[in-house]
């Protein structure tokens, strides 16, 4: 989908700056001109695209409708599956999570996709399956699906809506504002395109930033940290294998499809799958990068439960991989 982008930063780093494939400075900031422009791509798209179907279809109504209905949990397993055909990384999930909070999607529901999205998609899934095997590709996506439902159903549980940033509630009150105004006046859809774009304008500059911060973080971490580094700490015979993969993972950053042949090459040296696997979901799933971006949307109080909701239930896929495997 994004290959044009790849296309660019190759042109660009190799041909432009004729920096060498291979070399720390290259990697990096090949890494970051491809993330940046990709996720800011996604986050003009995703709020413009929101902010048409907000002025059609209130945000209260989609909360009535979702505190009146007992969908019992059904609604945290479809957003952990829309995250499954959703190829993105746990960065690019963002501009999604920030669409569906302005869409007035309860806050668990939406980390629930937040969650999924990164750890199993059709890429990866593939890749899985030539690396692994069909019976544990299907474990896998059980349990990356199941992560994200039962972590959705946690966090709404915590009623932490109170930890979202003034500047998310900002967002919110003005898209109840615009809605009113398309309520009430009737306006026509070419009409409604000029406030929704000075919307999408006022987000991205309020976002952007944040997201030059955090990806930049990631290319440092993508072109400097080496892939061998953390292999000697998920020896098998050490019990606490799991929560310290997963702990050593958050500082790296990949997509499911990059880290999956490091997973390989780990399984290859004796290092348990299912200790591998809660590597491979910590680096997806949570990263640095993540957090500087969620900075924007999310207090540091929220991020940490996050965080710390995820981690855990990581670790006890970790170990359940371990035993079934």
């Amino acid at each position: 989908m994004f290959d044009w982008i790849q296309n660019i930063a190759d042109w660009f780093v190799y041909s432009v700056l004729n920096l060498e494939k291979g070399q720390h400075l290259a990697e990096a900031l090949n890494f970051f001109i491809y993330e940046t422009t990709k996720i800011l791509i996604l986050l003009f798209v995703v709020i413009f695209f929101m902010g048409i179907i907000n002025s059609y279809f209130p945000i209260d109504k989609v909360k009535n409708y979702l505190s009146r209905n007992k969908l019992y949990g059904l609604e945290y397993l479809m957003a952990s599956l829309f995250g499954v055909v959703t190829p993105f990384c746990s960065c690019s999930s963002v501009p999604l999570f920030i669409g569906f909070v302005r869409g007035g999607i309860p806050l668990g529901v939406t980390f629930s996709f937040l969650i999924t999205s990164p750890l199993v998609n059709e890429v990866a899934i593939g890749l899985f399956i030539g690396l692994f095997g069909i019976k544990t590709t299907i474990i896998y996506v059980i349990s990356g699906v199941l992560l994200g439902t039962i972590s959705g159903v946690i966090l709404q549980k915590l009623k932490l809506e109170s930890y979202l940033t003034p500047w998310v509630k900002e967002v919110l009150e003005n898209a109840q504002r615009e809605q009113n105004i398309f309520q009430e006046e009737k306006q026509p859809f070419k009409k409604r395109l000029s406030i929704i774009w000075e919307e999408v304008i006022r987000i991205l500059k309020g976002i952007i930033p944040y997201v030059i911060v955090g990806i930049a973080i990631g290319g440092l971490m993508h072109g400097y940290i080496p892939e061998g580094f953390f292999e000697k700490y998920m020896d098998k015979d050490n019990l606490f294998a799991v929560p310290i993969a997963t702990i050593l993972a958050v500082p790296m950053y990949s997509n499911a499809s990059g880290i999956l042949p490091v997973v390989q090459v780990l399984v290859a040296k004796g290092i348990p799958l299912g200790t591998a696997i809660a590597f491979m979901m910590g680096v997806v799933g949570l990263s640095l990068p993540e957090a500087m971006l969620l900075k924007k949307v999310m207090t540091l109080k929220l991020i940490a439960i996050f965080f710390g909701v995820v981690t855990l239930c990581i670790i006890i896929s970790g170990y359940l991989f371990n035993i079934i495997l």
